[in-house]
């Protein structure tokens, strides 16, 4: 499938790298430091939403700004060798023009910084938690994305591995392109599905960018 657009929105943890490991370990400790029950913390989704809004789920309000800046450091932290890149994503990001690309993540702007970091991604820009009021599934951060790069949110494809993300990639009125990569084909609601970047290529054109995915 082609598909003709002016920027791409990624995703980053669990499209463009995977710290998935990473994650575990220190949400698990997070939650025992908290006194978190195992119950109570399988009923909450983890992934795709600010850590600010899980931890709202499961403290007391006035505990959620230490607990948050606790993930943090325990993320920070857990950078070094608990980050991969996911196939294609070296290829693909290679093949963009700096400004016709961003990445948009639920993490903060420090731990998000230092996961690219880890594997040698420098975005010219970054929509993080920091930079918005209301996370995914809200469309804010992909508006915001799509205004910082000057671009109709109708041109712009969102990459995304989680419903919630997908969900606010639709919401913003974008294409949406869904990665297999942590979710069922089944719980993922896009224009196109397919297994990771490696599926996708892309052509600078005149006027943006040519996408071909291959599902």
């Amino acid at each position: 499938m082609e598909i003709h657009a002016e920027a791409l929105l990624f995703d980053n943890d669990g499209t463009l790298v995977s710290s998935l490991e990473s994650v575990h370990r220190c949400w698990t400790r997070w939650a025992g430091e908290y006194g978190i029950t195992a119950e109570d913390f399988a009923r909450v989704e983890l992934h795709g939403r600010p850590a600010a809004e899980i931890a709202a789920d499961l403290l007391p309000a006035a505990v959620v700004p230490e607990a948050v800046a606790r993930i943090e450091e325990l993320e920070v932290e857990d950078v070094a060798g608990g980050v991969v890149l996911l196939p294609g994503t070296a290829a693909l990001l290679a093949s963009l023009a700096a400004e016709r690309w961003a990445v948009v993540t639920s993490a903060t702007r420090r731990l998000a910084e230092a996961r690219l970091a880890e594997v040698g991604v420098r975005p010219k820009t970054l929509i993080a938690a920091d930079d918005i009021t209301r996370g995914k599934p809200d469309p804010e951060p992909f508006l915001l994305a799509a205004r910082t790069l000057g671009v109709d949110p109708a041109r712009c494809v969102v990459f995304e591995d989680a419903p919630a993300g997908l969900a606010a990639g639709r919401a913003a009125g974008m294409t949406t392109v869904a990665l297999t990569t942590t979710h069922a084909p089944s719980e993922l609601v896009a224009d196109i599905v397919v297994p990771d970047l490696s599926a996708v290529s892309a052509q600078a054109t005149a006027h943006g960018v040519e996408i071909v995915a291959t599902a």
